[in-house]
């Protein structure tokens, strides 16, 4: 009886899993690149993915080689420029992750980036609303809080715009808030899950401390908002000029692709994340994209939480963000 138990358990998973298999393609567009390539690493782990995609203007076929060499069950192709190689990378993809740009280098904002970043962003989005209208895309791609209004704009102007499968992703404000809080209090940060609203740059990343079940000081308040909103620079002054957080957005972005593979694939029920979407939070306010706690399902971006219960100090964050936040979305809608 228990053998046959284990017998039709493990049938039925194999026969979900070849069901599911043209739907796990996944794209990563920028995959050569600081970012691109630690992020390709980590989802060739993913059992999810059957078909691993990797785009780029140049390289992509050595990283290709390179992973395809890993013994999961995924395949590996490399694309460049050449011969439709983005329409090859894109075709029938279920998941695109995008983290193609220009990094930041030091005195730069993350709206520095945007004329050279915006450009790729949209030409990405062009081609992905051609080749893959329906796949959930994910854009790491900064400044996020105008590449996000970027790509849906491109998406709207195809027809194809689905705002429950288009997400910024600012997860590594979530991963750097935790690892922050958990360092001052001398906690492990899997144990610390801290709420990070807003966007995804400076003033308009606002981390829920209240809302951790922690006390902090007026002090720890000041100094742990201020460095979850700008651990960034952290990043790009200790790399002297050759870069931004790599490795941490990699990480993040990995764990924000899974999420959205386990919920639209893997039959996972009730998985939350943070991320930056058309959101009705703020729409009154004309801030039409925000990122809050959004529940994952087969479809997308299924329920868009709001902020809870927040601290006076934190409304005040809330108020500082929402102009800089509206500014950097109609700039990304107007490009």
């Amino acid at each position: 009886m228990f053998a046959a138990t284990r017998v039709s358990a493990f049938a039925a998973k194999r026969a979900f899993s070849t069901s599911a298999a043209n739907l796990s393609k996944v794209a990563v567009l920028g995959a050569a690149g600081g970012i691109g390539q630690p992020l390709s690493l980590l989802l060739k782990e993913n059992p999810h993915v059957t078909h691993l995609s990797l785009y780029d203007i140049v390289n992509t076929p050595g990283v290709a080689a390179d992973l395809s060499h890993i013994n999961t069950n995924s395949k590996v192709t490399g694309h460049t420029g050449a011969n439709n190689g983005l329409e090859e990378a894109l075709k029938d993809a279920h998941v695109v992750v995008i983290p193609a740009g220009v990094p930041r280098k030091p005195g730069m904002t993350r709206d520095d980036l945007f004329n050279t970043n915006a450009s790729i962003v949209k030409g990405l989005a062009e081609a992905a609303a051609k080749h893959c209208p329906k796949a959930h895309i994910l854009i790491i791609s900064n400044p996020v809080n105008s590449t996000v209004p970027i790509f849906a704009e491109a998406l709207k102007k195809a027809g194809v715009f689905d705002p429950k499968r288009l997400y910024g992703v600012t997860t590594l404000d979530v991963v750097r808030a935790s690892r922050f809080v958990a360092e001052i209090k001398n906690k492990d940060p899997k144990d610390v899950k801290v709420t990070v609203v807003g966007g995804h740059s400076g003033v308009t990343i606002v981390p829920l401390l209240s809302q951790t079940g922690l006390d902090f000081t007026k002090e720890e308040l000041d100094a742990l908002t201020h460095r979850i909103q700008f651990g960034g620079d952290e990043v790009v002054k200790a790399k002297d000029g050759t870069g931004s957080a790599t490795l941490s957005m990699a990480f993040a972005g990995a764990r924000f692709a899974n999420s959205v593979l386990e919920a639209t694939v893997g039959g996972k029920k009730g998985v939350v994340e943070p991320t930056f979407v058309q959101s009705p939070v703020f729409a009154d306010k004309g801030v039409n994209y925000f990122s809050t706690l959004v529940e994952l399902g087969p479809n997308g971006a299924e329920k868009i939480h709001g902020l809870g219960e927040i601290s006076e100090y934190e409304q005040k964050l809330i108020d500082a963000a929402l102009p800089e936040l509206k500014k950097n979305i109609t700039k990304g809608e107007e490009f």
